[in-house]
């Protein structure tokens, strides 16, 4: 099964692979989410290190039940044939109510499907403010005139 835009990656086809999955992460469906991903794809993510779909889907269903009201917004970075580098930041809250914004960069690797074999993904948290939230959109799709990572300063 391919998953448009395939490799060899552009400019655009880059930012679009982009694009779609951060809407996807915004969408927080394990499900739908690892249906991106090879089905023996390898993933560290912080300390965690995954391999499969299976262990993806059960590592975003705990992460979407312990970080409440998740927004995302992923920028890209770089992009090469078939790899993709981004940079992303996110805001979320735990169940007593104290709010996060998690930073972070992240390295794809994809094979001919477009489909994401491999993720490497180094995340930092930094408690904020309700007050300091940046990101006040409906759950769901990043608005399109939402400001960027970039053009919010982050």
């Amino acid at each position: 099964m391919d998953r448009p835009p395939l490799p060899p990656f552009t400019a655009e086809t880059a930012a679009q692979k982009v694009r779609m999955a951060e809407d996807a992460w915004n969408g927080r469906d394990p499900e739908r989410v690892a249906l991106a991903y090879t089905e023996d794809s390898r993933w560290r993510n912080r300390a965690e290190f995954l391999h499969g779909r299976d262990a993806i889907r059960a590592f975003l269903a705990r992460k979407w039940s312990r970080e409440l009201d998740y927004r995302l917004i992923k920028e890209l970075w770089a992009f090469t044939g078939n790899r993709i580098a981004v940079r992303f930041a996110y805001e979320w809250h735990d169940d007593s109510g104290h709010w996060f914004r998690s930073y972070g960069n992240e390295n794809w690797e994809f094979d001919e499907h477009g489909l994401m074999r491999v993720r490497f993904a180094s995340i930092n948290d930094l408690p904020i403010a309700a007050a300091d939230r940046k990101y006040h959109w409906p759950l769901g799709r990043r608005p399109d005139d939402h400001p960027s990572l970039s053009a919010l300063g982050l």
